[in-house]
């Protein structure tokens, strides 16, 4: 075989197998571990015959790390453009506001939000979204109260929805 051809063979491998490992960790955050334990095993399985073959090679020529590199790196990005796609992500935006006006606005909208009263002016809104529709709801938010406080964190699960 030729050393072009066995970069190339590598670098195709790289991407493959970081691409499933990329996958794999978002899957077991999102607590599918049957999933996850199966995306383990064909990531490990093809990064050891591509790691052999990697290492069986003459390692005095730069060309082998280089594309093994450049395989890692481009699986990253890729892997994290299929997770985009493929993994549903939810995301909990907690909002901390001295005007109702938001609330209006994002049920107006057909978001729903749940509001505890903090004092007698400021609430605390809760909002579990879509990451697709997150740049939409923050816009909204900074547009009606350009003064809010958010915090915005990844949610694993929400259960029993609004509060009241």
């Amino acid at each position: 075989m030729t050393l072009l051809f066995i970069c190339v063979k590598i670098f195709l491998a790289r991407i493959l197998d970081v691409s499933i490992s990329t996958l794999r960790q978002i899957v077991m955050l999102k607590g599918k571990l049957l999933i996850s334990t199966i995306l383990a095993f064909i990531e490990v399985f093809i990064w050891f015959i591509v790691a052999r073959e990697a290492l069986t090679m003459n390692i005095n020529n730069l060309l082998i790390p280089i594309f093994y590199s450049l395989g890692y790196a481009t699986g990253t990005l890729l892997g994290s453009f299929l997770a985009k796609l493929l993994v549903k992500a939810e995301v909990l935006i907690q909002v901390i506001v001295n005007d109702e006006k938001i609330i209006k606005a994002l049920k107006l909208r057909g978001y729903e939000v749940s509001v505890m009263t903090l004092d007698n002016q400021k609430k605390m809104l809760y909002l579990e979204i879509n990451s697709k529709s997150l740049k939409k709801v923050l816009s909204l938010i900074k547009n009606a109260d350009p003064t809010s406080f958010l915090i915005i964190n990844d949610s694993r699960k929400v259960i029993n929805g609004i509060i009241k």
